[in-house]
């Protein structure tokens, strides 16, 4: 399969390297406004074709699959360009900034045959993969509070991801990662989402200093995704409670300052209160385009869906709402 690169920043550069690591996989063309990023493309894929405008890389004909790096508010507008010209896509995080969008999106997918998917590669770290196997054997028995953290105390930097009309907001830049993780843990409908949004220090972004979202099952059981540019006091990364011990993902000091680049140290609680700690699974490098590559190729089911990523979106959304009414539950849309 053909595949083009619309944007290239750091993820571009990581989506080009899975794909040349990739069989079943070629980048034949790349697109950026810059053309010192397109040039660093071509260091890794020097045959690709250069474009520096997106509808014409999207109507070329020399792409199958094009991966969209863009920043969020433009994803929709570009899948809706790449499906309309039966182009497969990948989105980055998230699919959309609304259900709607993202309802839209899946749609013109089906009814066109063609693969729609993001890149949900925090499904992948192995912090995250070693902590779903240990709760799907059982190690904890029955999984009923979930909380996730990202952050600490610093000023938000200044680039899109700290604009609420580009990002979405402070619970759609991180929650796009960590709610997916939880949705992936939880195999239960969504009853009701809550979300507190605080803007008290940084002025210079419009994103939320520090945003809490806690989603309830059908089963009683909760999840709680924080993201903060306000602790002083970090929290773990991962605090699991199920009916038999505990998990505890604590963030790798060797971190620092870019704490959340490193997977979690991961600790098993039994009920008498022993610790120990885990070894991390083996993850395979760039296993999220190998499975693209199979999928295109043969049909075979990928880890991530479409549908779970719309799902994330519709939890966020429904968040959104209710910290615009100081944390009142909303039932978002559809999520199974």
């Amino acid at each position: 399969m053909r595949v083009g690169l619309l944007a290239y920043g750091a993820i571009g550069h990581e989506h080009n390297r899975a794909v040349q690591a990739t069989d079943g996989l070629e980048l034949t063309a790349v697109c950026d406004v810059d053309p010192d990023r397109v040039a660093a493309a071509r260091e890794l894929a020097p045959d690709a074709v250069a474009f520096s405008d997106a509808t014409a890389m999207i109507e070329s004909g020399l792409i199958d699959v094009v991966i969209v790096s863009t920043p969020p508010n433009s994803h929709y507008s570009w899948a809706r360009a790449a499906l309309e010209h039966g182009i497969h896509v990948v989105l980055e995080k998230p699919m959309a900034l609304t259900t709607d969008e993202c309802d839209e999106l899946l749609e013109i997918a089906e009814n066109k045959a063609l693969t729609l998917v993001v890149y949900q590669n925090r499904r992948f770290d192995p912090d995250f993969v070693t902590l779903r196997r240990l709760i799907a054997e059982g190690t904890i028995g029955d999984v009923f509070h979930y909380d996730s953290f990202v952050g600490g105390y610093s000023r938000p930097c200044d680039f899109w991801h700290s604009d609420s009309e580009v990002s979405g907001g402070a619970i759609f830049d991180w929650g796009s990662h960590y709610i997916d993780q939880i949705l992936d843990i939880f195999d239960v409908p969504v009853v009701h989402v809550s979300g507190v949004n605080h803007k008290r220090v940084w002025t210079h972004v419009t994103n939320a200093d520090h945003a809490t979202v806690t989603i309830t099952f059908a089963d009683g059981s909760q999840a709680v995704f924080t993201h903060s540019d306000l602790a002083a006091a970090r929290r773990p990364k991962f605090h699991v409670f199920g009916t038999a011990g505990a998990i505890v993902g604590e963030w790798d000091p060797a971190g620092e300052p870019a704490v959340a680049d490193l997977p979690a140290r991961l600790f098993l609680y039994s009920t008498d209160g022993a610790r120990s700690a885990v070894p991390l699974d083996d993850v395979v490098p760039f296993t999220f385009h190998r499975e693209l590559a199979q999928h295109l190729a043969s049909g075979v089911p990928m880890q991530v869906s479409a549908r779970q990523s719309r799902d994330v979106v519709a939890v966020m959304e429904a968040a959104e709402e209710s910290a615009r009414d100081l944390g009142r539950p909303v039932v978002p849309a559809s999520v199974s």
